[in-house]
């Protein structure tokens, strides 16, 4: 059991995020896009309402996924530079998987809406933890496109936002490591109030 914990922590410690734009194929495997979605919904999830969804871009979608970045971006920068439109028309065909990740939580109900958000984030998370087990590299990204209206009706019902695309493939070449907080800096011992202070 040792061992099953150190690979565990192992995993964890090595997971880092892969840039997008510079993934090459191939993506997961049916099979394996089963195991990683299914993971990615093993979350905390208060009240059961399953507040996220997996929206599945296949290859074969790409060209109809750029040509709606297209018209959203004629639409919100009509006067947005042709490079403007060819990253666009890049983005819609990265390499590797594409699943956006869409946040749909249910308004009105006694969970608050901020914690079915926090289970939308937490699913994305499993998401990028089951790639790395499974040996990919994914990528979480949002841009204009996560925020823009024709995108966000495209790709959700009514009530639901984008929270990402996320795309899973193999790195090009090897991640560098980036800087992460020194824990001196994010985290602090509580100190309780003493008796009559405010």
């Amino acid at each position: 059991m040792l061992n099953d914990r150190s690979s565990i922590l192992s995993l964890l410690a090595t997971r880092r995020s892969g840039k997008p734009r510079e993934l090459i194929g191939p993506g997961p495997s049916p099979a394996e896009l089963e195991k990683i979605l299914t993971i990615a919904a093993r979350v905390p999830d208060h009240g059961k309402l399953t507040p996220w969804r997996f929206v599945l871009i296949g290859d074969d979608q790409r060209d109809a996924l750029a040509r709606l970045l297209h018209q959203a971006l004629a639409e919100e920068d009509p006067e947005a530079l042709p490079a403007i439109h060819e990253k666009a028309e890049e983005f819609a065909h990265y390499a590797g998987q594409l699943v956006v990740l869409v946040a749909a939580p249910t308004e009105g109900h006694k969970i608050p809406v901020w914690e079915q958000q926090l289970s939308a984030g937490t699913a994305g998370m499993n998401l990028l933890l089951a790639a790395h087990a499974l040996g990919f590299v994914a990528g979480w990204v949002t841009g204009w496109q996560a925020y823009s209206p024709r995108v966000t009706a495209a790709l959700c019902a009514p009530g639901e936002r984008i929270a990402g695309f996320i795309f899973i493939g193999h790195p090009q070449r090897g991640l560098e490591e980036r800087p992460r907080p020194a824990l001196s800096d994010v985290v602090r011992r509580w100190a309780p109030p003493r008796p009559g202070e405010d």
